[in-house]
């Protein structure tokens, strides 16, 4: 991999991941690996039709079976809530009257041991009366037969303002943007181009599958899951339980990966029915086939027209989003509206229309998806802009650079202007891709092989794209650091641990806002019962939004250990100044007028200070009277008392520590929406081979505009992460159903990436600007690699091939396909 960092970069450099020594040496604890005493085991008994009402269900014989506890259908859930969903509460615990797609849960077998829950769940035995599979989305729109025949709407129901749309029809939801006249500056352009595209049905592919061990008393409930959103599943189950939400416990130990995939609730609630019916803990599992029935990402159908004018500018986009939303609403409504967001690209529209709506179809149900509905948008929206560069015989950089928003500039009215500079990112893609050339150029000649210069049978292409995310989701983060009196720090979050990297990278926040080593700081995640309220752990918010509440916890506590220490002196808070990681008195200090704060930098070797966004802007270890004017200069860094000094005092023993809490809400930075714009910007080089359609990325470029990389190794390995899963998409992976059933639920036939594919070669930039909201100037980074590379690649092969290809995946049979259309 080849590394470079523009925009001058920063302070901070890469730490050793907090979580490594336990992962490569088999001791990280997993929700999987959760055991409570006197723990039985489940076996869900999954729909063997899409589309069916329940008749009847046998389940003597396996009530009858060595070690079964009970088995749990719908009509034994008795008072309690039926059915879950953030947005729209439709979708069924246990199938409730009818099945809505093959695999859907129809019962649940509790035993004393997996292979007897396992063994009994086959003896039960279900009846159903057909009805129509509607398995795809146009087929669903088109029929008269109702996936839904009820509607679960109620009155004032909305979720991030985004409000369930009621309907007679299959639609999940409906949406759409708009400003000035898109038909009319459509029928005025000098040309109009038009691209329609396909994209898959995919899985978000996680080590650790979906599993929930639940354990209902009564009174309580504890449920340890794969939750990505702890909080948001305790607040279904306490309404499904009828509990307060503090009678409610979710602790998410790490999780094997997440993707979007685990966002919102998926398990728990048939966790915590099972052990409720059975009166023990209950944990359910899911093998990869249970898993890629229990969420998927939309797939999407979107046509995009683009007019522009003589010189190249666009005049207008008129966009149709169809999305392929599975059995159950789950997030699909939210990723629809951001799909609507995201679809348009980041350049100046003057007239924009998007259309989308959600189907409900007989397939399992959709949900978050890395990226966020941008991927399926981008692929349309970014091949049409090198169609449209094809047809008006113009480079496709040189039409992107003429339409590119500036910073500053407005995406979407009322929300926040772009913070990012996409022509620098444009180029910086370019300039790595020439370099590779030149690089294979020279040692060809250098080779003295004339023959090496030409591939034969390989065709070759190469192609950019770029994307920009309203990302951050809500700025809602609540974060505890508290000092002990050795003056080392246990730092609380709801944040989860999905293997990006949040433990370490909060945990440098936290070191260099409080001047101690990082080892000094412990890091404690996702336990509804201890840990503060986090809105969620995903849209690539954690290091931005959950890191400006770890600042702000850690200002707090500085002002904390100021009022002790002023207490302890019999002075006041004003009195008392933090400098370097110490706490002064001013009376001990001279006065004189020091700029932007005493000391400069004001911490030594342990950072800089709170940064853009951060509680009053001040310095880190830079708190009282004249902190931000003029300030007393401390000339003696070993004067002044370190915070265990101040502790110890205070309570008048080697005992006791000092707590800040910092809170993020929807003002100051992050009063304005999306908290940030995650910017996608890549570049591929592909070669094609001629006899059998093999795609291979010779080159990827990846450009993570993150304002500041608090660590920089764990930015380059999310972009390399999510880049990666673009490739998949783009050339392997896609959920096939023949009829009703999906027929590669295995991970042999759906294929992803894997060792081998890896990119020949791999350039990552880092474009530190300093221009997030985010702490010392942060944006997010986990998604934004992913957003453009499936457009990319669609691209790339599209050059070299000469047919501009319209559906993903490019396996080798699709390309050659292009190849024979190519020769006509």
């Amino acid at each position: 991999m080849y590394a470079l960092r523009v925009g001058g970069g920063g302070a901070m450099t890469a730490a050793p991941r907090r979580d490594a020594w336990e992962k490569v040496t088999g001791r990280a604890r997993y929700a999987v690996d959760a055991v409570l005493p006197n723990m039985a085991h489940a076996a869900v008994v999954r729909s063997e039709r899409a589309h069916a009402y329940l008749t009847a269900i046998d389940r003597a014989e396996a009530e009858a079976a060595p070690g079964v506890i009970t088995v749990v259908t719908a009509e034994d859930l008795g008072d309690l809530g039926r059915r879950f969903g953030h947005i729209v509460p439709d979708h069924a615990i246990l199938a409730v009257d009818k099945v809505r797609y093959y695999g859907e849960p129809v019962a649940v077998v509790v035993a004393e041991t997996p292979h007897q829950a396992a063994d009994a769940a086959e003896m039960v035995w279900v009846d159903y009366d057909d009805l129509p599979a509607l398995t795809d989305a146009a087929t669903a729109l088109a029929s008269d037969v109702l996936i839904h025949e009820q509607s679960y709407l109620e009155p004032g129901q909305k979720f991030l303002d985004v409000a369930p749309t009621a309907s007679t029809d299959n639609v999940a939801h409906r949406n759409e943007l708009a400003w000035g006249d898109a038909e009319a500056a459509l029928a005025a352009a000098a040309t109009v181009v038009e691209t329609t595209t396909t994209f898959p049905l995919v899985y978000g592919y996680a080590m650790e599958t979906y599993n929930a061990l639940a354990d209902w008393q009564p009174g309580s409930l504890h449920v340890v899951s794969t939750a990505q959103h702890p909080l948001m599943v305790r607040r279904e189950l306490a309404r499904m339980f009828s509990l307060p939400l503090a009678a409610v416990r979710v602790e998410v130990p790490y999780i094997g990966g997440g993707y979007g995939s685990k966002s919102y609730t998926k398990l728990e609630p048939l966790a915590a029915a099972a052990s409720w019916a059975a009166g023990r803990p209950v944990k359910v599992t899911t093998d990869v086939e249970a898993a890629m029935y229990t969420t998927r990402a939309d797939g999407a159908l979107v046509t995009v027209r683009t007019g522009f004018d003589a010189d190249a500018r666009i005049c207008a986009r008129d966009i149709d989003i169809r999305f392929d939303t599975g059995a159950y609403a789950d997030n699909s409504p939210l990723v629809l509206t951001k799909s609507i967001n995201r679809s348009f690209g980041p350049y100046r529209i003057p007239n924009l229309r998007v259309r989308g709506v959600a189907a409900y179809t007989n397939t399992s149900p959709a949900s978050s998806y890395r990226g966020f509905g941008a991927p399926q948008a981008a692929l349309a929206g970014e091949l049409n802009m090198d169609m449209a560069a094809d047809r008006l015989g113009i480079d496709p950089v040189e039409v992107r650079r003429r339409n590119l928003l500036a910073p500053g500039d407005t995406i979407i009215d009322g929300k926040r202007p772009l913070d990012a500079d996409l022509v620098a990112d444009l180029d910086a893609i370019v300039s790595a891709l020439d370099q590779h050339a030149a690089d294979r150029d020279a040692a060809v000649q250098a080779s003295g092989d004339q023959h090496a210069a030409v591939d034969s049978g390989t065709l070759r292409g190469r192609a950019v794209a770029l994307t920009a995310s309203d990302a951050g989701a809500s700025p809602i983060s609540t974060a505890q650091v508290r000092m002990h009196a050795d003056g080392s720090v246990t730092l609380l979050v709801s944040s989860t641990e999905m293997g990006q990297g949040s433990r370490t990278a909060l945990a440098q926040i936290a070191a260099r806002e409080l001047c101690v080593p990082i080892e000094a700081v412990a890091v404690g995640q996702s336990d509804t019962r201890f840990t503060p309220f986090e809105w969620t752990t995903g849209a690539s918010r954690t290091t931005t939004v959950v890191g400006l509440a770890v600042q702000a916890a850690c200002a707090d506590l500085w002002d904390n250990l100021r009022a002790k220490a002023a207490d302890s002196a019999g002075v006041t808070i004003d009195d008392v100044v933090v400098h370097g990681g110490r706490l002064h008195f001013t009376a001990d200090v001279s006065n004189t007028v020091s700029g932007s704060g005493a000391g400069g930098d004001g911490v030594g070797e342990h950072g800089t200070g709170l940064g853009a966004g951060a509680a009053d802007a001040l310095g880190a270890g830079e708190r009282g009277t004249g902190a931000a004017d003029a300030a007393p200069v401390v000339t003696d860094s070993g004067s002044g008392l370190t915070p265990a000094e101040v502790i110890r005092q205070w309570f008048g023993a080697d005992a006791g520590e000092v707590v800040g809490v910092g809170v993020v809400r929807r003002d100051g930075a992050t009063a304005v929406l999306p908290p940030f714009w995650e910017i996608g910007a890549v570049g591929v080089e592909v070669s094609v081979d001629e006899a059998t359609g093999e795609v291979t990325v010779e080159h990827l470029v990846t450009v993570g505009d993150v304002g500041h990389a608090v660590n920089p190794d764990l930015v380059k390995g999310q972009d390399l992460g999510a880049a990666t899963q673009g490739l998949g998409i783009a050339l392997w992976e896609e959920m096939v159903y023949d009829g009703e059933q999906l027929t590669n639920p295995n991970l042999v036939e759906y294929r992803v990436p894997r060792l081998r594919d890896t990119p020949r070669r791999i350039t990552s930039v880092l474009a530190e600007r300093g221009d997030g909201a985010g702490p010392y100037g942060a944006k997010g980074a986990g998604e934004g690699a992913l957003n453009p590379v499936p457009a990319a690649v669609a691209a790339a092969v599209g050059r070299a091939v000469g047919v501009w290809p319209t559906e993903l995946p490019l396996t080798p049979p699709r390309v050659w396909s292009l190849l024979q259309q190519a020769q006509q």
